[in-house]
C-alpha cells in the first residue's frame, strides 16, 4: 500500500512540476489531429497491396533505378504495389466523376483526359527512379493504360539565355524554367490534344537540345517529374488567374530525405560520374574527370551548399505539404515511412 501510495504521489509531483511538458505533449497530440495526412509505417503500407500483382521481374528494377539510387524489388512490392493499387482506385474515381462533369453539361463528345501525376522532391533523392518505375507499373494494369513520363528538364531555360540573364548559377530554381510554355504543355495534355512536343533535355551536354523534342500523344495517364512542379506562382494583387503546374496534378508524391543523407547522395553521385558520364568527350562536366578525389569532393560539395541545399530550402522543400503522398526515405534509400492526405 505504502508502495503505490509513493508511486501515486511522485506522478503528482512530477506533472506539477512539469507543465510545460504537458503543454508540449497536448500540443503535440493536437497538431497530429490537425494534420491532412494519415502516416503509415512501411510495414502498415505493405499491407494495402492486397492481392495487386507483381509485374516486375528483378531484371526489370535493375534496368529502371538511377545512378546511386538503389532500388530493389522488396521495395517494389512493400511500397509500389500499393502505391499503383491506390492509384487505379483513383483513376477510376476520376473518370467517372468527368463522366458525370460531361452528362451534367450534355455534352455531345466526350474527350479522353488524361491523369496526371506529378513527382517531385530535391536533388539526388531518386525522383527519376520512381516516375520510371510507376511508369512501368501502371502501364501493365489490366488495361494496359498509355502511361507516358516527361521531366520539368526539358522546359529550362536553354544555357545560353540563363547565361544572359545571369542565372546558371540558380539552373534548376523556378526562375530558369520556362514556366508559360510548361503551363500550355499541361493545358493542352490536359484538353485531350494529339501530338502535344516538349523539348528535349541532355544531361549530356547539360542544355536543352535544339529541334529535339519528345511527343505526348492522348495518354492515359501522364507522369511529370521536377524538382519544382508543387511550387504555387506568386498571386497577382488585381486577382487574375494565375494557374500553378500543379493546378494541372490530379494527384502528386513528393519523395523526402534528410539534408545530411540527400547531401552525402548527391556527392557520391558526382564521384561515380567522374569515372562514367563526365569522361565523355561530349560531357559538359569532362573537366571534372580529370581532377583528383579529393579536388573533385570539394568541388561536389561546394555545389551542393552553394545551389542545390539553397534550391532546397527555398523552393523545393516548403512544397512538400502540397503532395498527396510522401515517400520518406531512410539513410539507405529505403523509404521508412508514407503519409497520405487525408483531405
Amino acid at each position: 500500500m505504502s508502495g503505490a501510495a509513493g508511486a501515486g504521489a511522485a506522478s503528482g509531483t512530477g506533472a506539477a512540476a512539469n507543465p510545460q511538458a504537458e503543454l508540449a505533449a497536448s500540443l503535440e497530440e493536437a497538431t497530429d489531429a490537425l494534420s491532412p495526412y494519415r502516416v503509415f509505417s512501411r510495414e502498415e503500407w505493405a499491407q494495402l497491396r492486397a492481392d495487386t500483382p507483381l509485374t516486375l521481374s528483378a531484371e526489370d528494377v535493375l534496368r529502371l533505378q538511377s545512378l546511386n539510387d538503389p532500388i530493389s524489388l522488396e521495395e517494389v512490392i512493400a511500397i509500389y504495389l500499393p502505391l499503383s493499387r491506390l492509384l487505379s482506385l483513383y483513376v477510376a474515381a476520376t473518370q467517372g466523376l468527368f463522366k458525370a462533369t460531361q452528362r451534367f453539361l450534355l455534352a455531345e463528345r466526350e474527350t479522353k483526359v488524361p491523369y496526371i501525376i506529378g513527382v517531385a522532391g530535391s536533388v539526388a533523392v531518386g525522383k527519376s527512379t520512381t516516375a520510371r518505375v510507376l511508369k512501368a507499373l501502371l502501364a501493365r494494369w489490366p488495361n494496359t493504360p498509355k502511361v507516358d513520363l516527361v521531366t520539368t528538364d526539358g522546359f529550362l531555360l536553354p544555357n545560353a539565355e540563363l547565361a544572359r540573364l545571369g542565372l546558371m548559377e540558380r539552373k534548376g530554381f523556378p526562375e530558369s524554367y520556362d514556366t508559360p510554355r510548361l503551363l500550355r504543355f499541361l493545358a493542352d495534355i490536359k484538353t485531350g490534344r494529339r501530338h502535344v512536343a516538349a523539348p528535349l533535355y541532355s544531361h549530356l551536354v547539360y542544355d536543352v537540345v535544339p529541334g529535339e523534342e519528345t511527343v505526348v500523344d492522348r495518354p492515359d495517364i501522364l507522369i511529370v517529374e521536377g524538382l519544382n512542379v508543387l511550387q504555387p506562382a506568386r498571386l497577382p494583387r488585381d486577382g487574375t488567374a494565375i494557374p500553378f503546374v500543379s493546378d494541372y496534378f490530379d494527384f502528386s508524391v513528393y519523395l523526402d530525405a534528410h539534408e545530411a543523407d540527400l547531401h552525402r547522395w548527391y556527392v557520391n553521385r558526382f564521384l561515380r560520374l567522374r569515372h562514367t558520364a563526365f569522361r565523355d568527350p561530349l560531357s559538359y562536366f569532362r573537366k571534372y574527370a580529370e581532377v583528383t578525389e579529393d579536388e573533385a569532393l570539394g568541388i561536389a560539395d561546394g555545389l551542393w551548399s552553394r545551389i542545390n541545399l539553397v534550391n532546397l530550402r527555398d523552393n523545393v522543400l516548403p512544397t512538400r505539404q502540397r503532395a498527396s503522398l510522401i515517400l520518406a526515405k531512410g539513410a539507405s534509400h529505403r523509404i521508412e515511412s508514407v503519409a497520405l492526405r487525408r483531405l
